[in-house]
C-alpha cells in the first residue's frame, strides 16, 4: 500500500462532524479575550494551551475557553472566523458543530442569543466560502438528568433548520462516559426528529461492549470516537455489518491517549477491520491541528492510499446529518477530483 500524496490530501473536498464550536476559537482571539476580560487560562503561549495529561486537564481549557464569550456577536463573530481559517488551511466544505447550550447559559448567554449568533456567523461564512454547517446541540454529562433535560427542552423550545442533531460533551461527575444515563433525554430527542451522536468508547475506561451498547439503547446514528470497539473481535464485526460510523480524531486519540501515529494506532485499526471511519479535528485549535493536519496523519503518518482516503471522505459525507442534496453535491465534488463518477 502506498501513502498518499500530499497534493490529492490538499485538493480533496473534506466534511467535518466532530468539532467542538468553543475550540474554533482563534488562538489570538482566545488569548486577547481571556486577558481583556480577566479569564485565566493555563498559559499565555499557544503552543503551552496544546499540551495535557488527559482527557480532563484537557476540559479545563475547554470550560476556561468558553468563558471568554460575551455576546452573541462573539459568537457571530468566532463562528465566521473559524471558518475562513479553516478554508486558508483546509478545502473544508461542510462542517458540523457540537455547541454545549449549558455552558453558554451559565455565562449569561442564552441559547436563542447562541443560535442566533452562530447561524449569523455560519450563514455569512457559508455566502462568502460556500461551506454548509449543521449545528448539533449537546447536554454536559458532568451535570445530572434534569440537566439534561432542561438542556433538550431549551433546544427544542427554539427549533431551527441548521439544527440538526443532539449529542453530548464533557465527562459524568464519576469521571466515566456513562452513555446510558442519557436515555430519557435520547428517546426525547430522537421523538423529536433530531439526529443523534455520542462520546464514547473514547477513555481508557470504556469497553468495547459500551460502544455497541450506546449504538442501540440510545439508538445512534453516529458515534463520536468509539477507539475501544476494537478491544472485542465480535463487537467490531457487529459493528461493521451494521454500517455504525465512527467520527474519529487522530490527534486527539494521540494526545489524549498516547496511541503513536504507527500501524497500532485505533484509527488505522479501525480502517484496517473495514469499520465506516470518517476524520475530524475534534477541538481544532486546542489540540493545534485543523483538519488537513488530520488526514496528513492518516494518508501520510499511517500511510494509507488516495483510494481509502477518498473512501474516509466520502463516510464523512454519508454520516453526516446534511440533507440528501448537498450529501450529493458534495460527493460529487470529491469524486471529481480522481475522475470517479459524480453519484
Amino acid at each position: 500500500m502506498s501513502a498518499s500524496t500530499p497534493e490529492f490530501l490538499r485538493s480533496l473536498p473534506k466534511t467535518e462532524l466532530h468539532c467542538h464550536f468553543a475550540s474554533t476559537i482563534r488562538p489570538e482571539r482566545l488569548l486577547r479575550w481571556a486577558r481583556e476580560r480577566g479569564v485565566p487560562l493555563p498559559s499565555d503561549d499557544p503552543a503551552e494551551l496544546a499540551r495535557y495529561t488527559g482527557l480532563q486537564d484537557f476540559l479545563v481549557l475547554f470550560n476556561a475557553a468558553h468563558a471568554v464569550f460575551r455576546s452573541g456577536e462573539d459568537v457571530a463573530l468566532v463562528a465566521y472566523e473559524g471558518v475562513r481559517a479553516a478554508v486558508a488551511t483546509t478545502n473544508l466544505r461542510y462542517r458540523e458543530y457540537s455547541v454545549n447550550p449549558h455552558n453558554f447559559a451559565e455565562l449569561g448567554l442564552p441559547w436563542p442569543v447562541v443560535l442566533a449568533g452562530l447561524v449569523e456567523g455560519l450563514t455569512r461564512a457559508e455566502e462568502e466560502f460556500g461551506v454548509g454547517f449543521g449545528i448539533v446541540p449537546a447536554l454536559n454529562r458532568s451535570l445530572d438528568l434534569a440537566a439534561a433535560h432542561a438542556t433538550l427542552d431549551v433546544v427544542l423550545a427554539n427549533p431551527h433548520p441548521a439544527v440538526v442533531g443532539f449529542g453530548q460533551d464533557d465527562l459524568a461527575a464519576d469521571g466515566y462516559e456513562s452513555p446510558l444515563a442519557w436515555e430519557p433525554v435520547y428517546a426525547r430527542a430522537r421523538a423529536a426528529g433530531l439526529r443523534l451522536t455520542a462520546h464514547v468508547g473514547e477513555i481508557a475506561t470504556s469497553t468495547a461492549a459500551s460502544v455497541v451498547e450506546a449504538v442501540e439503547v440510545l439508538h445512534l446514528d453516529r458515534v463520536d470516537h468509539g477507539y475501544h470497539v476494537l478491544d472485542d473481535p465480535a463487537v467490531v464485526e457487529r459493528a461493521r455489518a451494521a454500517g455504525v460510523h465512527f467520527c474519529c480524531t487522530p490527534k486527539s486519540a494521540h494526545l489524549l491517549s498516547g496511541w503513536a501515529f504507527d500501524a497500532q494506532h485505533p484509527v488505522a485499526r479501525m480502517i484496517e477491520a473495514g469499520l465506516s471511519v470518517n476524520l475530524s479535528t475534534d477541538d481544532e485549535v486546542f489540540f493545534a491541528t485543523s483538519l488537513q493536519a488530520e488526514f496528513e496523519h492518516v494518508g501520510l503518518d499511517l500511510g494509507f492510499g488516495d483510494d481509502v482516503v477518498e473512501q474516509l471522505a466520502l463516510n464523512g459525507v454519508t454520516a453526516s446529518f446534511a440533507p440528501e442534496d448537498v450529501k450529493a453535491r458534495l460527493r460529487a465534488e470529491i469524486r471529481a477530483l480522481r475522475g470517479g463518477p459524480p453519484g
